[in-house]
């Protein structure tokens, strides 16, 4: 992959959902990949990912957190399926013109609106 796509010194910190944004649409753009990057096609693409990255718990039963008895090459398939669903996302959403950062933040606040804190809260041990 060409370095100005990839900066292997970069933590998942260090990158913004803008920055993927426009590096996906330069990946894209200088692939001429833009005319088939429609709303419906990125769906359909982004909903193929999904299926591939629910194949991977298919069989495996409840999973513990943190996937302790996962191997090496299980996690590593898993990060790339799961980047393979976060990039499409992002794609579809630039294509459609939308802020997703700033559309997931306003979720989480109707989210904790319409799920207040009080109503929810139990007795801790």
């Amino acid at each position: 992959m060409e370095s100005r796509f990839y900066e292997p010194e970069k933590t998942a910190k260090d990158v913004s959902l803008h920055e993927l944004r426009d590096r996906l649409a330069e990946f894209a753009q200088v692939r001429g990949w833009e005319q088939y990057h429609s709303p419906r096609n990125l769906l359909l693409a982004l909903v193929g990912e999904v299926g591939e990255l629910s194949e991977i718990f298919q069989w495996k039963g409840e999973v513990e957190r943190g996937l302790p008895n996962w191997s090496a090459a299980e996690r590593e398939h898993l990060e790339e399926e799961l980047s393979d669903v976060l990039l499409y996302l992002v794609r579809l959403a630039d294509v459609c013109g939308l802020d997703l950062g700033h559309a997931a933040l306003s979720k989480i606040v109707k989210n904790a609106n319409k799920y207040p804190v009080a109503a929810f809260a139990r007795a801790l041990p």
